[in-house]
């Protein structure tokens, strides 16, 4: 049966294909030039690269002997393994650069294919109705709906086929497709896993010295680089005639990674095929979050043309405007600093602008955006999920994770793996307890030492506002420019201190001995977001709940450092909370895409001055080409940035309703820029499985839950909206008379002259019956707001079920096809039995044991 089932699988191919040599194309496509030994049939699966100075060769110090002595026995242990090589020697100027070929024959990939649960083709998918493509999202189905076109589609050749895999098995050779081609059945990207398995976990030296992996020789400067090579160029012939023809590389510039094509879908299968599971599911994710941002962006809006064509009716405002010199206001800084009193006329400008982030329609827009941000991770698992099935990764955590060639390496001791039974490297738990403490008070240490620059930040403000205020040019607009001086200062010491963390964060996860990749990551991510979170927000945080809530009130101030505590800005606290999210969030997406475009032209400018490799770009050969490009560094920056700025659309929305614009113009841009980054200006990645974004999706799901609570207590404490309601409520619903009401009289005898301040206190100082009124409503609000958030939350998170049904029955077909495709020889010939039985009653009947046809 299983026989018959993989001639069905073969036919199937010779049907789509028109020949059986279709997973020979990927040979066949593309420029050969430099991906070959010199005999031109040994394809290479990587490359090891080391300088030396021409004089070191001549008179080679110790530490220089001693490294070449690990270079050599670390290319004899690959010997060992199995691994061919072939050397290619570079001259140039003063250096001599070395380039190794490495390739993996037959039996090593099968042999490392299996131990790591390389999956292999069982079946191609003949169509979308039995296996639809995941990539198919809902813009496309609107305008379908619609029938209008949709201009973001475009053909991309060489769609990589959809497979029936299972585990590679050696013994099961001939149950999988293309076994009779042995040069093309592994993938590039299953050869460059195989390869960089065996470079990692090669010795040099001593094993209890943990001498062990290139990655420590790249350390210890034994190697320079060591990478896969690309498919061939990038450019794309200047005419092309057939698409069919480009390699990988060329089509992914071509209909990817090109500005021109920044509308257009992106062909994640053809990512996945090229840069792996783990590149493949960043870029999905990313392009899912910026088409969510779409309807985000459009209310936001909505919201904000709704309060400049409100503007004119803002009654306060005009109140204010329309003053003169009516209310005589209190110094803002204390009068023996030269404070000056002033008018509150004097801040007409402000106090109309701070409509603009203080309506009625801000308090709607918190709502949607609390119920648009779990709608989206909840989708997003649906996609998630529909992804990780496709691509064949969907149990690829529980089932495949070996050790880190690291942990391999430090681990003191062997133990068998309670769980596949397989003796393993094992470092005790116990000992990592006090390594991990000593992570949590560095943590500590690094938010105190964001908190004193906070602090300094703060004092910064209030000194820079005294020679402000004193003078009457500035003095309408001294808390603006404080406050915007003080928010670059933030963001410089915010990415500054950001950088230092991050290194300082790898080396403590390094120093905790975690087993596997996916922990070593998880850990690593949990530092830096927790000191990112604290850094990037904290400030932002002071002003929406802090700044102006504990001032006192004339001849009562509170102090801090013998400075009186800040009051909000002219406009009120919220304008001043979205200038700072505006300077924090744009400064801060301007300068990680400025860094993005020009860091890694000089990188790049500066490593080819280094290699300083001659000869024309057309001559040089594929290898040399890829050591000029920048060494890839992962994808961590890229999701730190995008899950931080997913914080700040979020949390505090309902002060700046443009944020999800401005969040979707940078991913845009970002998007195109990452894919500019990995096709055409790193090295090529070693390909990684992943079944889905991490931790990070832990972070969002909790950014998600915070931002209801934020958002509440902005709207209840910080806007003027509950405020405004009340007074309508008891008072006057058309808002006359509030900014007298909102303006409190000076204590007698506590200044110089009579003035007013922003509060709800008698002539005495106390707290009006309004006040304690409005606490009430505030507190009642925050309760109600989240419990109903949350509750309408549950209630999407029940209704949209995390795996799609036809996914789920899909899964089942697939199971029961693998299982029938790899029936042992056993199995095959008890069925055979069991059919002969069958045809002759007196045989006795088999036992319960036995397998059924069934």
């Amino acid at each position: 049966m299983s026989e018959v089932f993989v001639v069905q699988v073969r036919d199937s191919i010779t049907e789509l294909d028109g020949s059986d040599d279709h997973l020979n194309t990927r040979l066949k496509k593309g420029d050969r030039k430099g991906l070959f030994f010199d005999d031109g049939r040994r394809v290479i699966d990587f490359i090891l690269v080391y300088e030396e100075l021409l004089e070191q060769k001549k008179s080679a110090s110790a530490a220089e002997e001693r490294i070449k002595k690990w270079r050599a026995k670390f290319i004899k242990n690959l010997h060992k393994v199995g691994v061919q090589t072939e050397e290619e020697a570079l001259e140039s100027e003063k250096k001599l650069i070395t380039f190794i070929k490495l390739h993996a024959p037959w039996d090593v990939c099968c042999v490392y294919a299996e131990d790591l649960g390389v999956r292999a083709p069982l079946q191609v998918v003949p169509d979308n109705s039995a296996h639809p493509n995941p990539t198919s999202n809902y813009t496309a189905k609107i305008l379908e709906f619609l029938h209008i076109p949709n201009m973001m589609e475009h053909d991309v050749p060489n769609v990589p086929l959809d497979y029936y895999t299972c585990g590679f098995k050696k013994s099961k050779l001939e149950r999988f497709l293309g076994s009779d081609n042995k040069d093309t059945f592994f993938e590039d990207t299953h050869r460059h896993r195989i390869l960089w398995e065996i470079l990692t976990t090669t010795l040099y030296g001593k094993k209890k010295r943990a001498e062990m992996g290139v990655e420590r020789l790249l350390d210890e400067g034994a190697f320079t680089a060591a990478f896969p090579l690309h498919a061939g160029p990038h450019r794309p012939p200047e005419t092309i005639s057939d698409p069919s023809t480009l390699n990988k590389r060329q089509v992914l510039r071509q209909y990817w990674a090109r500005w021109g094509v920044w509308y257009k879908y992106q062909p994640l299968d053809h990512i996945r095929e090229y840069f792996g599971e783990k590149i493949g599911i960043y870029f999905a994710w990313l392009g899912f979050y910026t088409a969510w941002l779409l309807p985000a962006s459009v209310v936001g809006i909505l919201v904000f043309l709704y309060g400049i064509i409100t503007f004119s009716e803002n009654v306060p405002a005009n109140e204010v405007c329309d003053s003169g010199k009516n209310y005589n206001m209190c110094p803002l800084c204390d009068e023996d600093n030269g404070c000056e009193y002033w008018y509150l006329s004097d801040v007409c400008l402000f106090v109309r602008l701070s409509y603009l982030f203080d309506h009625p329609g801000t308090v709607f827009y918190s709502v949607f955006v609390s119920f648009w941000a779990v709608t989206f991770l909840e989708y997003w698992k649906r996609k998630n999920a529909s992804l990780a099935h496709h691509w064949d990764c969907s149990n690829f955590e529980e089932e495949e994770e070996r050790p880190r060639p690291e942990y391999a390496a430090k681990a003191p001791e062997i133990k068998e793996n309670p769980i596949t039974g397989i003796n393993e490297p094992y470092f005790d738990p116990k000992d990592r307890l006090p390594r991990i403490l000593s992570g949590i008070a560095a943590i500590i240490l690094m938010i105190c030492l964001v908190i004193i620059f906070i602090i300094a930040v703060i004092m910064y403000r209030v000194l820079i506002s005294i020679p402000l205020f004193e003078s009457s040019d500035l003095r309408s607009r001294a808390s603006t420019i404080a406050g915007l001086s003080a928010s670059i200062v933030n963001l410089v010491i915010i990415m500054t201190l950001g950088r230092v963390y991050e290194k300082l964060a790898m080396k403590l996860t390094q120093w905790e001995m975690h087993r596997t990749q996916t922990e070593f990551e998880d850990q690593l991510t949990f530092k830096v977001f927790i000191f990112q979170f604290v850094n990037f927000y904290s400030s932002i945080i002071y002003i929406a709940f802090f700044k102006g809530k504990f001032v006192g009130y004339p001849g009562h101030y509170n102090r801090l450092f013998g400075l009186r505590s800040e009051e909000c800005s002219n406009g009120g606290c919220l304008i001043e909370l979205a200038q700072q999210l505006a300077v924090i969030m744009i400064g801060k997406q301007i300068i990680n895409n400025a860094q993005e475009i020009l860091i890694p032209k000089f990188k790049g400018l500066l490593h080819r001055y280094k290699t300083r490799l001659g000869g024309k770009a057309s001559e040089k050969t594929r290898w040399e080409d890829d050591y000029n490009l920048l060494d890839n560094e992962g994808l961590f920056q890229e999701y730190l940035e995008m899950v931080l700025q997913f914080g700040f659309i979020t949390i505090f929305v309902c002060a700046f309703p443009l944020a999800p614009l401005f969040a979707l113009l940078n991913n845009w841009v970002e998007i195109r820029l990452d894919a500019h980054k990995f096709v055409m200006e790193t090295r090529r990645p070693v390909a990684e499985r992943a079944q889905d974004i991490g931790v990070w999706f832990v972070i969002l799901e909790a950014l998600a839950q915070l931002a209801v609570i934020s958002n509440a207590f902005l709207i209840a404490f910080t806007s003027e909206f509950l405020p405004r309601l009340l007074y309508q409520y008891e008072y006057h619903w058309g808002l006359e008379g509030y900014t007298n009401f909102t303006l409190a009289h000076a204590p007698n005898n506590t200044l110089k002259e009579p003035c007013r301040y922003r509060d709800f206190r008698d002539s005495d100082g106390n707290h009006t019956m309004f006040y304690w009124k409005l606490l009430c409503i505030r507190l009642a609000f925050v309760i109600v707001f989240e419990h109903v958030v949350f509750g309408i939350c549950k209630v999407i998170d029940i209704l949209v079920p995390d795996i799609p049904e036809t996914l789920e029955l899909k899964i089942k077909r697939e199971q029961f096809l693998a299982k029938q495709a790899l029936a042992d020889t056993e199995t095959l010939l008890m069925m055979a039995r069991r059919d002969e039985d069958d045809a002759d009653p007196q045989a006795p009947s088999p036992s319960p044991g036995q397998p059924s046809n069934a």
